[in-house]
């Protein structure tokens, strides 16, 4: 869970490095709790309001994470563009993000691992 928090008090902060752990974390909390929504919107038999409310409040703390994995990859973020092309793009997003970020110290920062582990 904390790995949830801390991605959204980093709420938009694009510099640093990323570790895997912490974005696909984040990717998996925010599943459940999107579905949640989804059957309490359809259970008020409603437009997903809330549903998009919840996206929408979460948008710039996944960008930021994401933009931070890339940089733990030695990309820049504008490499979250890629995913705008229709099929490739996501796949090629999804194989980035799941890319073992760079040893050592890159231009983005020093390497998340041994921070953690110092």
């Amino acid at each position: 869970m904390h790995y949830y928090t801390d991605v959204l008090k980093r709420y938009a902060d694009f510099d640093g490095r990323a570790r895997r752990q912490e974005y696909w974390m984040f990717v998996l909390w925010n599943i459940p709790v999107v579905v949640v929504l989804m059957v309490i919107d359809f259970a008020l038999d409603s437009y997903p309001v809330i549903t998009w409310i919840y996206t929408l409040a979460v948008f710039l703390p996944s960008l930021g994470v994401s933009v931070r994995r890339l940089h733990d990859t030695g990309k820049s973020g504008w490499w979250y563009l890629i995913s705008l092309i229709p099929f490739i793009g996501g796949i090629w997003m999804i194989i980035l993000m799941a890319t073992e970020g760079n040893r050592g110290a890159n231009q983005y920062g020093e390497d998340p691992k041994q921070v953690v582990a110092a």
